[in-house]
């Protein structure tokens, strides 16, 4: 790969082997290195400037788990090295809530969690970053349901005028990445399911699933055949129906040893006016930032993961209802 470290043999094997050695190896003022100085990283949660941020928010992370594990399950990928690469990074992580930290007391629970996160690199190092943690597994497994633990996180950021501000476009800051990813085949008819469902024709899940499709969603919960799936983005769709859906990014892939498949990063930015996965309707404005992946097979899409931060909706509902 021009331009990044010959000890890497092609970009999963860079995105995988710096996560670990920045997480596990304790490799952490390697991010100098890998983190550009002025990098953007956008999460649910915050919009964050600079390697330095990432470099205090990673000894946080660390501090409140100190045994954090991070496995690489997948990377979709697209662009060149020369032009800048694009990875959609999805992630088992695997923590003991040992101390203190932005979850509260220490519980000594241990937590089991997906993240995604893609990462828009260049002569070895990364510049741009959007990043999801299933929040809502993670507050779950610790006892608290995701509206609890965002009313409690604004109450200890200091209160509504003083707390971290949700990522919303009003917030988001431009970064040098400006691609839109790939035209591979899988990735336009991910979206075009997508943009389906979201466009209320659920007949597409049927259709273009398995029966027997196995189905990764927020909380940390898994499930199986069609009705998993319609449940799912008919509760999302339901509490936001008018709310305007985006295609962000969009990757296919066709890999040795791998099905074909597929990486979205979308948006849904509206009114929170219908009863569906997010209770009694507010009629707040809310943006929801999502990532998915998807591997298909001969019957259809085979598995679905998909991503988005329950507990940093409710942080701007509540926010805004106070």
């Amino acid at each position: 790969m021009k331009g990044f470290s010959n000890r890497f043999k092609d970009f999963p094997d860079y995105i995988i082997g710096i996560t670990k050695e920045i997480w596990e190896e304790r490799g952490i003022a390697t991010l100098h290195e890998y983190y550009s100085k002025d990098i953007v990283v956008r999460s649910p949660g915050s919009v964050v400037i600079g390697n330095q941020s990432v470099i205090g928010a990673t000894m946080a992370t660390l501090a409140e788990f100190p045994d954090r594990t991070l496995l690489g399950e997948d990377v979709i990928w697209s662009g060149t090295p020369e032009e800048g690469m694009l990875s959609s990074h999805r992630i088992i992580t695997m923590a003991t809530h040992l101390n203190d930290g932005m979850y509260g007391k220490a519980t000594s629970k241990q937590l089991r969690y997906r993240i995604m996160a893609d990462c828009h690199a260049i002569n070895n190092q990364i510049n741009d970053e959007w990043l999801i943690r299933d929040q809502g597994a993670i507050v779950a497994q610790m006892g608290w349901e995701p509206k609890q633990y965002a009313a409690d996180l604004i109450e200890r950021e200091g209160g509504p005028e003083h707390c971290v501000q949700p990522m919303t476009p009003a917030i988001d800051q431009p970064g040098p990445y400006k691609g839109r990813g790939n035209d591979n085949e899988w990735g336009q008819k991910y979206a075009d399911i997508l943009t389906r469902i979201m466009g209320a024709d659920m007949a597409v899940v049927p259709a273009e699933y398995d029966r027997a499709v196995q189905t990764e969603y927020p909380g940390g919960v898994t499930g199986h055949s069609h009705g998993s799936v319609d449940q799912f983005w008919m509760g999302l769709r339901a509490s936001f129906p008018s709310a305007t859906f985006s295609v962000d990014h969009q990757i296919g892939r066709d890999d040795p040893m791998m099905p074909p498949r597929a990486a979205i990063r979308w948006s849904l930015h509206g009114k929170h006016e219908g009863w569906g996965s997010f209770g009694t309707p507010t009629g707040k404005d809310v943006y929801v930032m999502g990532i998915c992946h998807a591997e298909f097979g001969p019957w259809g899409l085979r598995r679905e993961y998909a991503i988005y931060d329950e507990a940093m909706i409710w942080k701007q509902i509540l926010l805004q209802t106070g």
